[in-house]
């Protein structure tokens, strides 16, 4: 049998053709004409699969007994997670959920949902929150790696999606920027297509502290030191308007804000920038000569830009070029944010966002809070929610007294593990929803076993705001349920009832409720290869590219953006500056790929990069073991001596929690995004013993 569906592993979209004989999986392949990937796909959309059928799947209810009264959570005196009953388990999360409602208040507790789950899932997550539980405090992981392209896009357009499709990259676009975003492993799809455009005469612009594969097809490769995006691209801003390359007509009817930016950029020229950024100045001339004079420029990021303390100010600073240029609301241009799990646009667009209701709508705003009260009738909070990052302090604080997880890992995706390790430690109650027993899992007081992507029936939305079918071609191992259904229960038991018979029709609740899906039925998603939003009615195809007439919030805004240095810079006692990433054949915190026999194979270990130079001054050699030591923190795992990195950065992959990365990283905030600082902290590195 071939099932057709959605990839779980990126937000590129691909569609996966299940191929199963009884309830397994034996081989995947794509169709030539899949909408995002055209046939194409990664070494983890084929053979990354096998996880579901892991002898490590959750299969039952698990709840911790046996505990020592007073015992600190995460020791062995707290007790061990043993089999239940699903009416004992969901009883008990009821119970202790309700009870620190009524002895704490709503806002004592919190929610994080996830991007590896359905938009229907997602949807029904942040509705429990808010209905049932009555806080606003619901977050997932785009708090990690794009809020802060969120918040600078919708400060600049007043709409914070990718702008134009992916197919627009090998059709249509003459002048690439890419930049923080190793586009070939993280998202090797969209790589695809940019090497397809470069084949055809694009040019292509690479600003990246790493010599990552796309620098063998840049023109122009701006190698800066990690944390300096903002000084590059003002000094981009300040060639493209001192040498009057900007775009007039554009910037007098679209824009606001001109004199203000030219002004704050007088300065910020090319020789300035390359005392900051190391890159010379006249590679940047020519980056912003051939940006701005391209007939279609596109712009494409990943979180290389996003992860620092000041994400939302580099973002900014690309939302400014493409403004200044008019390069944006035509085919082959825009601001691209490149998304990374497989749903986190959906995630957001379904509102499991502590500012966001779904479809954006402000949770402040009186309006739109009127609406869905009437919706769910039950009157929502009027109290401003916890964001992720806020919510582990909060935590550690006594102030947040209870989590409940959905899929998400947070106990090897934050910052400064040691740090948020010690918060979770302080909570009265956590219940985690998973597949596996996770590193946050394993510190649960119940753990509720749901459905992996192949289970399924639902919708994700991908990094190009398609909406696609997720079909379900085996059933979940044991007595795991449906993600859907835990939640309708829990809800139900907790006094707000919500009972849906299938996927359909909460995605019908969904689209009944949020404009920009109104024209998306269960029946075209059915029929066809996906629908972009907005389609505002069951006619209209799908919106390809945004912001052709106009930008949401009439004019868009430029924004005066001041550089500034990273939080912690290196010293004499700490030399090294430290930055993380992906590597091709896994992804995120490798709960599902490490799980794939065939890739765990070819990538079995954490690797750390460093320069040849540094490599003799410490006597490193390849392949040996090192120790890599933060003011958080200490690993050891395999070095890598490569000239990928810029001598005094080495390079970590995140993926293996034997040598978890982030408990080196620094948890310093960017104060609007509120995304922590991943890629620039300083580290020292010595051969381990």
């Amino acid at each position: 049998m071939v099932t057709a569906t959605t990839c779980s592993y990126c937000g590129v979209g691909c569609t996966l053709e299940l191929h199963t004989v009884g309830n397994q999986i034996y081989k995947v392949t794509s169709p030539p004409d899949a909408p995002a990937n055209r046939g194409n796909l990664c070494v983890k959309g084929r053979f990354g699969y096998d996880y579901v059928h892991s002898g490590d799947r959750l299969t039952q209810p698990l709840i911790r007994r046996g505990g020592v009264p007073g015992a600190r959570r995460g020791t062995p005196e707290y007790g061990t997670l043993e089999p239940a009953s699903w009416d004992e388990a969901l009883d008990l999360v009821a119970t202790r959920l309700g009870a620190i409602k009524a002895d704490h208040g709503p806002d004592a507790l919190m929610g994080l949902s996830s991007a590896k789950c359905t938009n229907e899932e997602n949807y029904l997550f942040q509705k429990f929150i808010r209905a049932a539980i009555g806080t606003h405090n619901v977050d997932h992981c785009a708090r990690l790696c794009h809020a802060s392209s969120v918040v600078a896009v919708n400060m600049a357009l007043g709409s914070a999606a990718m702008s134009n499709s992916i197919g627009e990259i090998r059709r249509e676009i003459d002048c690439i920027l890419v930049t923080g975003h190793n586009t070939t492993e993280n998202h090797p799809i969209v790589g695809l297509e940019m090497k397809a455009a470069v084949a055809r005469g694009a040019d292509l612009i690479l600003v990246d502290p790493r010599e990552i594969e796309l620098a063998e097809f840049a023109t122009y490769h701006l190698k800066h030191r990690s944390g300096s995006d903002v000084a590059v691209f003002n000094a981009m801003a300040n060639v493209i308007i001192a040498e009057r390359l900007y775009n007039q007509q554009f910037v007098d009817e679209r824009t606001e804000g001109f004199a203000v930016v030219a002004a704050a950029v007088k300065d910020c020229t090319p020789e300035w920038a390359e005392e900051i950024s190391g890159v010379p100045a006249d590679l940047i001339r020519q980056a912003a000569r051939l940006y701005a004079g391209a007939k279609a420029s596109g712009i494409y990021w990943g979180m290389g830009i996003t992860q620092h303390h000041n994400g939302t100010q580099a973002a900014l600073s690309l939302c400014n070029l493409a403004l200044l240029t008019g390069q944006i609301g035509r085919p082959g241009t825009g601001l691209n944010p490149v998304r990374g799990q497989n749903n986190v646009q959906g995630a957001g667009d379904m509102g499991a966002l502590p500012n966001n209701l779904p479809g954006y709508m402000p949770a402040t705003d009186e309006t739109a809070l009127e609406k869905w009260s009437q919706a769910w009738g039950v009157k929502l909070s009027r109290t401003k929610g916890l964001t992720a990052t806020d919510g582990v302090n909060a935590m550690g604080e006594g102030k947040l007294k209870g989590l409940y997880v959905m899929g998400e890992n947070p106990l090897m995706t934050d910052p400064n593990l040691h740090h948020a390790r010690a918060c979770f430690e302080e909570l009265e109650f956590l219940a985690v929803q998973d597949i596996f027993l996770t590193e946050t899992a394993e510190m649960a007081d119940v753990v509720l076993p749901g459905a992996a992507f192949a289970e399924k029936e639902g919708t994700y939305n991908n990094t190009e705001r398609r909406v696609q079918r997720v079909r379900a071609a085996v059933t979940p191992p044991g007595a795991a349920r449906q993600d859907w259904q835990i939640l309708g229960e829990l809800s139900t038991r907790l006094g707000y009832p919500m009972h849906y018979e299938r996927p359909a029709d909460i995605w019908r609740e969904v689209a009944g409720l949020v404009p920009s899906f109104k024209g998306i039925t269960w029946a075209r998603l059915e029929a066809g290869p996906g629908i972009q939003w907005p389609c505002p009615d069951d006619q209209h195809p799908g919106t390809r590219f945004l912001h052709a007439g106009t930008f949401p919030r009439g004019r868009g805004k430029l924004h005066p953006v001041v550089y500034e240095p990273p939080t912690e810079n290196p010293d004499d006692d700490y030399p090294f500056v430290l930055t993380t990433g992906r590597v091709l054949f896994h992804w995120h915190s490798g709960v599902l790929s490490r799980r794939a026999a065939g890739l765990n194979a070819i990538a079995p270990e954490a690797l750390v990069e460093i320069h040849p130079y540094d490599a003799v001054e410490l006597g490193i050699a390849d392949a040996g073991m090192v120790t890599v030591t933060s003011r958080r923190g200490k690993v050891t795992a395999k070095a890598q001596v490569t000239t990928r990195p810029l001598p005094g950065s080495i390079f970590m992959t995140f993926h293996y929690a034997e040598a978890a990365a982030n408990l080196l990283t620094i948890d310093s905030l960017d104060p609007l995004a509120k995304i922590p600082e991943f890629k620039v902290c300083a580290v020292k590195l010595e051969p381990a013993i």
